[in-house]
């Protein structure tokens, strides 16, 4: 089947910088829009930014300005920039990709496992 499995997460003093990794494997035709969601405690998962096949983005308010989405299509990998990191950026982050398992099969959705993000001092 398909894995997405994240990476970069861990523990960051607020103002400063990660670059979360997403990389997507097994049985993969093809793979159309990718994002990363977040959930922190007590709280609903979100979507925080978002990326199109073709390089479009869009992001959540909170994030704009700080947050960069991008992704290596022959790598099957996304990637999260996050910088200028504020306390309330601190959740679990997933990525999320639609992923087409062969010529005839419709796009299919797969989460990875999650990561954590902590911005405290």
């Amino acid at each position: 089947q398909v894995q997405l499995v994240e990476s970069g997460g861990g523990l960051v003093q607020p103002g400063g910088s990660l670059r979360l990794s997403c990389a997507a494997s097994g049985s993969i035709f093809g793979i159309g829009d990718m994002g990363w969601y977040r959930q922190a405690p007590g709280k609903q998962r979100e979507l925080v930014a978002a990326i199109t096949s073709g390089g479009s983005t869009n992001y959540v308010d909170s994030v704009k300005g700080r947050f960069a989405i991008s992704r290596d299509n022959a790598r099957n990998t996304v990637f999260l920039q996050m910088s200028s990191l504020k306390a309330e950026d601190t959740a679990v982050y997933y990525c999320n990709g639609k992923v087409k398992l062969n010529k005839w099969s419709p796009y299919s959705t797969f989460w990875g496992q999650g990561t954590q993000v902590t911005v405290s001092t």
